[in-house]
């Protein structure tokens, strides 16, 4: 149990790190349509939220990448300069810089799944992505097909490397280029904000509701990956409970060997109660060698399991094999799966001990005699 608890602990630090990138602590879309624009009163007000430490605009949709023959449908993010401020994405950049540049070729940041498919380079300094993206603004395609689509150049600057669903996905562009691409001056997606450390996301997130009103929508991290979130929960308690009912078929042994010792300490049995012994006394003395037995073999089994983990963390001896962004299991120990763990064990040594303890004070052996 330590061990698994402390893998899965480990996947899901993981997990939601590599999330951070791009999933914000809080994320503000409009509940009707796709793009929207704020009056600066508003922002303002934002800013002035204690708690806040700093929001970035983004505007996102799909576009249609090229690059070297090659096509692919992707998203384009536009940010501005605190998009990378809100966003954990730094630590990932695997070449080049993590930065867009708004120039006469504005430069962007792209995932290394898209980068090896369109084979884009960073170095290269002849590479060049061309993004399009409808045009609502065109009446009669017919007439001039060439303008069905708004078009764009940009230079790959950095490449950051995640998990394959923001890698073969994303594209960070300077937001005023996206705006001019997609038509939309002024106007964003969504609104970032990343919240200071020890605020309450949730509470933030009701200032914020109560300030821009029902027609905007306010999500928390959680709240954006409630499916994730909930599948990772779900399965910690899945292994839970297969590897308590595996516990409990195990402690059939220990019913058995309890049961023995019953057997074999009759006579001794008789003589605590000619002594004068309750049967709550004699009941109480299996209940507490069941209690042993669970205690030392749990906390041995802690132990081990504890040593096992901080073995995983120093060494990495067990391997990940394929293309992933760590090479070992992941592990986590928290206080509270001990705490768990060594609950679950003395709760399994009662109910091991509870049939035996209850055999005992039946027990009345005929053959001694008392004087």
């Amino acid at each position: 149990m330590i061990v698994l608890f402390s893998i899965f602990n480990g996947f899901e630090h993981l997990i939601k790190d590599l999330y951070k990138a791009f999933y914000p602590e809080l994320k503000i879309t409009v509940d009707k349509g796709k793009f929207f624009d704020l009056e600066d009163s508003k922002l303002t007000a934002l800013k002035s939220i204690n708690g806040i430490t700093a929001i970035t605009k983004v505007l996102e949709d799909n576009v249609l990448l090229n690059a070297n023959d090659e096509q692919q449908v992707a998203v384009v993010k536009g940010i501005d300069a605190s998009f990378l401020r809100v966003n954990n994405i730094k630590p990932y950049i695997s070449e080049g810089a993590a930065t867009v540049v708004d120039g006469p070729v504005p430069t962007a940041i792209i995932g290394l799944q898209m980068a090896n498919q369109l084979g884009v380079q960073v170095n290269n300094v002849f590479s060049r992505l061309s993004i399009y993206y409808p045009n609502a603004d065109i009446e009669n395609i017919a007439l001039n097909p060439q303008s069905a689509f708004r078009s764009m150049q940009l230079k790959p600057q950095g490449i950051f490397r995640i998990q394959d669903e923001f890698d073969g996905k994303y594209i960070l562009a300077p937001i005023h280029k996206v705006q001019e691409l997609f038509n939309q001056p002024g106007r964003y997606s969504s609104l970032e904000i990343k919240v200071n450390s020890g605020a309450d996301p949730e509470h933030i997130k009701s200032q914020i509701q109560k300030l821009l009103g029902k027609q905007y929508v306010v999500a928390t991290r959680f709240e954006q990956n409630r499916t994730l979130y909930m599948v990772m929960s779900t399965e910690k308690w899945a292994v839970y409970g297969i590897l308590l009912l595996v516990l409990l078929i195990a402690s059939f042994n220990m019913i058995g060997a309890l049961t023995m010792l019953v057997l074999e300490k009759q006579k001794d049995i008789t003589i605590l109660k000619a002594m004068g012994a309750e049967n709550s006394v004699v009941r109480n003395v299996f209940i507490a060698e069941g209690l042993l037995w669970a205690v030392i073999g749990g906390g041995i089994g802690i132990l081990a399991g504890a040593a096992f983990c901080l073995g995983q963390q120093r060494f990495h001896w067990i391997k990940l094999h394929g293309a992933f962004i760590i090479d070992a299991y992941p592990v986590m120990m928290k206080w509270t799966d001990f705490v768990l763990v060594l609950a679950t064990v003395t709760f399994v040594g009662l109910l091991a001990a509870a049939y035996p303890a209850i055999r005992s004070v039946r027990v009345n052996d005929p053959t001694l005699k008392m004087t």
